[in-house]
């Protein structure tokens, strides 16, 4: 629930502030008939952020074994390479972010123009939110408990947006997303192995099948420590040798590139 309550707080926050932007320079220029279209494109790209979540847990429900675990260990794979893209891109482009989009706005006036603007700054982020929150939610397995965690996250970044837009709030942006993109990096070295576990499963990987380590007498199965753990951090008591290398290739890696590029920065 806890990983879940971030990545919505984080990747919400990034598409308020979006929306924000967008909102400010429409108001600056006297458009306020355009400020509606973007909206229109904003409330139909969270359309069809939700409508990809919802039309993953349809193809995996109605798929038969095996068929669905494929799907399932894809769009984690998916998911966290997504994010992961995303973090970098964010990193790089947080502070050329608002001219871009005012140069968007200031070379358009047609209606389908600007609601186009307005959809595809939030559909992008939007659909790679709900593939991980759906991975997240999936390498936690404790059923619906994690939406409620997304909900609330999403919420309180839809508030801390407005109260930032407002001027009401001030908020180290950089500080912010430093660290919770260190933490969304953890999240994803955890999906990765997860998705790697369910092709285990399918017999596709007969190797290095050994336990690294096996805490499952101190971690119990369905105890508040183990929920927790696996909520935020898609814990695994019992991990493969597979499992734990893919989960350091990629956490060791990335983690340090990243660090490297925000220290420079």
């Amino acid at each position: 629930m806890l990983a879940n309550f971030m990545i919505g707080l984080r990747e919400g926050l990034e598409a308020a502030l979006v929306i924000g932007i967008l909102v400010a320079y429409l108001k600056k220029q006297n458009r306020i008939s355009d400020v509606r279209k973007v909206l229109l494109g904003v409330f139909a790209a969270i359309l069809v952020s939700l409508l990809s979540g919802l039309l993953l847990s349809i193809l995996v429900a109605d798929t038969e074994a095996g068929t669905n675990q494929i799907i399932g260990a894809t769009a984690s794979i998916l998911a966290v390479v997504f994010v992961t893209w995303m973090i970098f891109w964010m990193a790089k482009h947080s502070r050329s972010l608002p001219s871009e989009m005012h140069g968007k706005l200031a070379e358009v006036s047609s209606t389908f123009a600007v609601i186009a603007i307005g959809f595809f700054a939030v559909a992008r982020e939007g659909i790679e939110t709900s593939i991980f929150l759906w991975s997240s939610t999936n390498a936690a397995e404790q059923g619906a408990t994690p939406i409620i965690g997304a909900v609330l996250g999403l919420g309180a970044s839809g508030f801390i947006g407005y109260a930032i837009y407002r001027g009401s709030l001030r908020l180290n942006l950089r500080l912010f997303f430093a660290v919770t993109s260190g933490f969304l990096i953890l999240v994803s070295a955890g999906i990765l192995a997860y998705a790697v576990r369910e092709l285990e499963e399918l017999q596709w990987f007969p190797f290095l099948q050994a336990h690294t380590y096996d805490v499952t007498a101190l971690v119990t199965e369905g105890s508040p420590l183990e929920i927790f753990l696996k909520s935020t951090l898609s814990f695994n008591a019992a991990p493969t040798q597979l499992q734990s290398l893919v989960w350091l290739a990629y956490l060791l890696p990335i983690a340090t590139i990243y660090l490297m590029r925000t220290r420079r920065k």
